[in-house]
């Protein structure tokens, strides 16, 4: 019996003398930081895509359900289309910048937490955009334009949190930085 409590405390030693090797070992490689997850341009550009597109089919629906003529409602999202794509694939890029609310675990994607603010950003810029073009466009009906870029805002701030952390599930795009080697 007593000698195998010493075993086990010989073996709780060396493990604890492992774990120290180990931490030793990192530091001086320089790999003691947690890994950064970034995505790739590409990732990023295939994401702002997507969304425009399930963002597309939102702004037809609300687009038509106020104004009740589909040209129209074509017209408001081809506009949002070509000025939100560009501004979507930046504000990506942008927030790839930004390791706040991000896991520090290998494939590890946005927190819920981050995909809220990063909808909610998005969405001060989009309705803005949404409003202004849907008032041109309809010759100053700023009721049709404000409900139209309203009913965007609630449909597609949810819709935009859910197709965020879809994307979490998805590695394709992603690399780690800090972590020894090439940091793919």
């Amino acid at each position: 019996r007593d000698e195998i409590v010493r075993l086990e405390k010989m073996l709780r030693d060396e493990r604890d003398s492992l774990r120290n090797a180990e931490d030793r070992i990192k530091v001086l490689t320089g790999t003691d930081k947690s890994p950064i997850v970034r995505e790739t341009a590409m990732r990023s550009l295939v994401k702002a895509i997507g969304w425009r597109i399930t963002a597309g089919i939102v702004t037809f629906t609300t687009s038509f359900y106020f104004t009740k003529d589909y040209r129209v409602a074509l017209s408001i999202v081809g506009s949002d289309f070509i000025s939100k794509s560009g501004t979507m694939y930046v504000g990506e890029r942008l927030f790839n910048k930004v390791q706040v609310g991000r896991s520090k675990t290998p494939g590890g994607g946005d927190s819920p937490w981050r995909s809220i603010a990063k909808a909610l950003i998005w969405r001060v810029f989009a309705a803005v955009n949404t409003m202004v073009v849907s008032v041109f466009l309809m010759k100053g009906n700023v009721g049709a334009g404000a409900k139209i870029a309203g009913a965007d805002s609630v449909i597609k701030t949810t819709l935009m949190v859910l197709y965020d952390q879809a994307w979490n599930k998805i590695d394709w795009g992603r690399e780690l930085e800090n972590v020894g080697g090439d940091g793919i």
